[in-house]
């Protein structure tokens, strides 16, 4: 496979506290990537850095093209609609950012591709939590990204929201898009990632597959894993 994004020995700190240390990392061409840790582990800030958004105190990150913000869209926890605006207006002003006038055609395909052509001319504030999740991620699809990172797409959803917004993620990625997410949702990690990475204490502690990974360390799944893996480590940094 080929590697989109590297990252090399990537370092941060605050206040002089280290919160990413010397983290390596590869996003490949076509993956689903679920990056899992607990809170404070350093796993916004890594993607963060590899977003641009941060420059890390060391380390780099190399990318397969010269412009990689025009090539990468990203889903935040929390996404400022504009007041006023309704669904597919939302889409239209994300898209200028880029220089981009969305056709009619392009419109109704990302809002199909969420499941949100029922709901285009109502005011995005008007929308459900789980709507606009999914319009968050219309949103970083806008300018035809190659890769997307999704953060906590499916956080305080109801089951039947977090189901749509899984198969919102499995239509990008057959369409040829590669994903990044983070989740706190085992089950989820389990259900849409293809290889996961496990952040604690700045480091990556484990990488591999769900498989691999479960059968590496003796594990019936990944909350097992989690719940064996995270706490050693967070108790030996303590």
């Amino acid at each position: 496979m080929n590697a989109l994004i590297s990252a090399r020995g990537l370092t941060k700190r605050y206040a002089g506290r280290l919160v990413v240390n010397g983290i390596d990392l590869d996003v490949f061409a076509g993956e689903v990537l679920a990056v899992i840790g607990p809170n404070g582990a350093g796993k916004s800030t890594t993607l963060e850095m590899l977003l641009g958004l941060r420059i890390p105190d060391a380390g780099t990150v190399t990318y397969w093209t010269a412009d990689p913000r025009r090539e990468m869209g990203v889903q935040l926890q929390n996404t400022p609609f504009f007041p006023g605006l309704t669904a597919a207006e939302n889409l239209q002003v994300f898209a200028s950012f880029y220089g981009l006038r969305l056709s009619d055609a392009r419109l109704r395909e990302l809002l199909s591709q969420c499941r949100l052509e029922e709901v285009a001319n109502i005011e995005a504030a008007r929308l459900s939590g789980g709507q606009q999740k999914r319009l968050a991620i219309a949103a970083a699809l806008v300018h035809n990204p190659k890769v997307v990172f999704l953060d906590e797409p499916t956080a305080a959803l109801d089951p039947l929201a977090r189901h749509e917004i899984r198969n919102v993620v499995r239509r990008i990625h057959q369409a040829g898009t590669t994903m990044v997410f983070t989740s706190h949702d085992m089950e989820e990690v389990e259900k849409l990632a293809e290889r996961v990475i496990i952040i604690a204490a700045g480091a990556v502690v484990a990488s591999g597959t769900p498989g691999a990974l479960t059968a590496a360390f003796g594990v019936a799944n990944l909350e097992e894993l989690y719940l064996k893996l995270i706490p050693e480590v967070v108790g030996r940094c303590g």
